[in-house]
């Protein structure tokens, strides 16, 4: 559905700005998908990230229904005071979302989260700038094998459960889009989803290969 609609119904708007803002510098083109809560009068604002992460944060106000528009308008809109919503482009939105309900299996400090994204950060600095063993590697590939990489492994206590793999694709989610904070980061489960929820937000991924979904005009994964 496209066309004109009702106002966004922020009222968090310093709380929407911060993660519209993050996720433009990201990827200027984003779609964000505004989902009200039900019950408690917030919105959630969801996003996918170049990397296949999908990253939401619940802010104060009602949006007007379940709708997609440009991030870029949005937050052009929430800087000019404006209480209107962008041109809708549902179409855009193309990632099914994971389960409403969730599983707790870890609770990792925020430090350490932060650490080990930096960490990332000056392996690939350095691997382009010196090359692997001496040899010179793609910028591109680089990037995606660190993003690949398993960062932490949670065992859960009870038994079968099979270990938890946190890949850094996770972990650069919740600190580059500034979900982290001062708090703890809880690991997190959904069916086959595994979530990374800081104080300000959440990170959330499944494999690849269930990401890729035919384009459709409506919203009907979730």
């Amino acid at each position: 559905m496209t066309g004109p609609a009702a106002g966004h119904g922020l009222t968090g708007v310093a709380d929407a700005g911060a993660f519209l803002a993050r996720l433009v510098r990201l990827d200027p083109a984003s779609p964000v998908r505004l989902r009200p809560v039900p019950g408690v009068g917030r919105t959630a604002l969801w996003a996918h990230l170049p990397w296949d992460v999908l990253v939401v944060r619940s802010v104060p106000g009602t949006a007007s229904g379940d709708v997609t528009v440009a991030a870029g308008e949005l937050l052009a809109e929430l800087s000019s005071g404006g209480d209107g919503l962008p041109r809708r482009r549902d179409d855009a939105w193309r990632w099914p979302l994971p389960p409403p309900a969730s599983r707790p299996v870890e609770v990792l400090p925020g430090g350490e989260v932060r650490r080990i994204a930096e960490a990332a950060a000056g392996t690939l600095r350095e691997a382009a700038a010196h090359g692997v063993a001496g040899r010179a590697v793609g910028q591109r590939v680089l990037r995606d094998a660190l993003l690949d990489h398993v960062a932490v492994v949670v065992t859960p206590d009870e038994a079968p459960q099979a270990p938890v793999e946190v890949s850094q694709r996770l972990v650069q989610g919740v600190v580059r889009m500034g979900f982290v904070g001062a708090g703890d980061v809880q690991v997190r489960v959904a069916g086959r989803w595994v979530g990374l929820v800081g104080p300000y937000g959440a990170a959330w991924s499944r494999t690849v290969a269930d990401l890729a979904l035919t384009p459709t005009r409506a919203h009907p994964n979730g």
